[in-house]
């Protein structure tokens, strides 16, 4: 499958690596266009093209991949015209919508893809929006190379799930990593030494993280197992409760929909 990529900043390059790790493209029929030259320097080493050309990554490219940043979206106008019949445009420039990205673009058929950061280990979540115009094999392709970033991809139908789905899992890295800081903080204020606190932490998050997904369990039974009446957990618990956790997680994921929804607005 011959690729182009256009944007080589983190997320970029995050799919280029699980493309190649995947063996979705060999680094031959890869080609990334990326303004920055430090940046060129450093994506040539994945033994692909580079370029500051964004056309010229996408002659012959199957699949385009838009990894631009949405105030540089309108540097990708002139590309109006030049991609392949049969290519299919996929655009993970976050708040922008699946039919502005079809004008910018001039090509119908295309899929808007919200990842998020773990993509850079192949370990990723991702919502996408297909076009309608998009064919049987356009399709397979796109999953293709989610399928090489995420272990979960899910499929949704407008614009407003992808807003949505940025407020939970796009956005959500950032909520795992601060009750992360918390616990470590907490941990250390109550004499453990950081480094120790910290790697039980990120175990117990990754661990409990791979046992709910392995296990199937709702994650009310699995805290349900844990929690033995008038324990240490039950103790625990109900502080966060009463602290408002679960409100506040409430707040957190529709004060950042709320957002996404602005930014896609002023996008328009």
């Amino acid at each position: 499958m011959r690729i182009g990529i256009l944007g080589g900043g983190f997320m970029g390059e995050a799919f280029l690596r699980g493309l190649i790790r995947a063996e979705v493209a060999k680094p031959d029929e890869i080609a990334v266009a990326e303004i920055s030259e430090g940046r060129r320097t450093a994506l040539s080493e994945h033994g692909v093209r580079v370029t500051s050309d964004l056309e010229s990554a996408c002659i012959g490219a199957e699949v385009v991949l838009l990894a631009l940043k949405p105030q540089d979206l309108g540097a990708a106008d002139a590309l109006s015209g030049h991609l392949n019949d049969d290519s299919v445009l996929i655009s993970i420039a976050a708040g922008v919508s699946l039919a502005e990205v079809q004008r910018t673009i001039g090509h119908r058929a295309a899929v808007r893809v919200m990842p998020n950061l773990p993509a850079a280990i192949g370990e990723g979540a991702a919502a996408y929006l297909m076009a309608p115009e998009t064919t049987p094999l356009q399709r397979r392709r796109v999953l293709q190379v989610l399928d090489a970033v995420a272990t979960v991809a899910i499929e949704v139908h407008d614009d407003e799930a992808i807003d949505l789905a940025t407020a939970l899992h796009g956005s959500g890295p950032a909520y795992v990593f601060l009750m992360i800081e918390a616990m470590v903080d907490a941990a250390v204020r109550l004499g453990m030494k950081r480094p120790d606190a910290l790697a039980l932490a990120e175990a117990t998050v990754a661990g409990s993280a791979r046992y709910a997904i392995e296990s199937g369990t709702h994650p009310a039974e699995l805290r349900n197992a844990v929690t033995s009446p008038g324990g240490t957990t039950a103790a625990a618990l109900a502080e966060l409760e009463a602290g408002g956790f679960r409100a506040s997680f409430d707040d957190a994921i529709e004060a950042a929909f709320e957002r996404a929804r602005e930014l896609a607005e002023d996008a328009e």
